[in-house]
């Protein structure tokens, strides 16, 4: 099946008040696993390759390859997509490489900074029928800061979005990136008032700390795409633990990544599930 739009899936989804479930891809394996547990579910899925997973493999290319290949045999349809990406070099190559969709992620930077560099991201990825997320004030819990208190201004994110025509726009509304509990409250009536003032579905990212009715809350309130990394990664590792101590003697890493990724399988099967309603 052809790459999918995430721009038209995230629309799609969010008119029929769903979400749409996006998961980072660190290893292959992750690539294969969220393809088959959506063709289970029969629903669409989002394939994340963040910045920091391709300092992690030295280069984009080959996890991009593997990845690009996995979601081009999927039977439903898929997003390649790059996360968290301010390196203007490696956006240009995700471009080149056949992404469908890139998040620009100036929050970093001084407001018109933002803007500006947004905008111009906008224009090139436009250009090859790009999507382009992007966020407007930091999310807690990037770059070792912690702080579920910031908040979007739904008048600046109005402002911001028309004036750089980004796809999708990620806010910040009481999560935060890479906890291991589920303990986050989200503050669904700023969900709600953002969703009203902007045109362009919403992104979730810290999604790993929101129990499961809180996320119902947020999708129900006007949130689309959903981020989900950390909580993923800690099943995984989990089952990689339990497996482990059962066989000391194990050496083959396929027979501890296999129940590890089948564990993780399920669970991405049953969040797309439920973000769909």
């Amino acid at each position: 099946m052809p790459l999918a739009d995430l721009t038209s899936l995230a629309r799609d989804a969010r008119a029929a008040d769903r979400g749409l479930g996006a998961f980072n891809v660190i290893h292959l394996e992750h690539a294969e696993t969220f393809v088959a547990a959506a063709e289970r579910a029969g629903l669409p899925v989002v394939l994340q390759i963040s910045q920091n997973a391709v300092k992690y493999h030295g280069s984009l290319a080959p996890i991009a390859a593997g990845t690009l290949a996995a979601a081009r045999a999927a039977q439903v349809p898929v997003v390649v997509h790059l996360d968290h990406a301010d390196d203007l070099d490696l956006v240009a190559e995700a471009l080149a490489t056949g992404f469908t969709s890139i998040m620009y992620d100036g929050s970093h930077l001084p407001a018109e900074q933002n803007l500006a560099t947004t905008a111009a991201v906008v224009r090139d990825a436009h250009a090859v029928g790009v999507s382009v997320e992007a966020e407007l004030g930091e999310i807690g819990g990037k770059n070792g800061v912690h702080d579920p208190s910031v908040r979007t201004d739904p008048a600046e994110a109005a402002e911001f979005v028309a004036a750089t025509g980004v796809d999708l726009l990620a806010v910040a509304v009481g999560s935060s990136h890479a906890m291991t509990t589920r303990g986050a409250v989200l503050d669904t009536e700023l969900i709600a008032t953002i969703a009203a003032a902007v045109d362009v579905p919403l992104v979730l990212h810290g999604s790993s700390g929101v129990s499961d009715e809180g996320m119902r809350a947020a999708i129900q309130a006007g949130m689309t795409k959903i981020n989900v990394s950390t909580h993923l990664n800690k099943i995984f590792t989990h089952r990689v633990r339990a497996v482990l101590a059962d066989d000391a003697d194990l050496v083959d890493t396929r027979k501890w990544f296999t129940p590890a990724s089948a564990a993780v399988g399920a669970e991405v099967e049953r969040l797309l599930r439920w973000y769909a309603g």
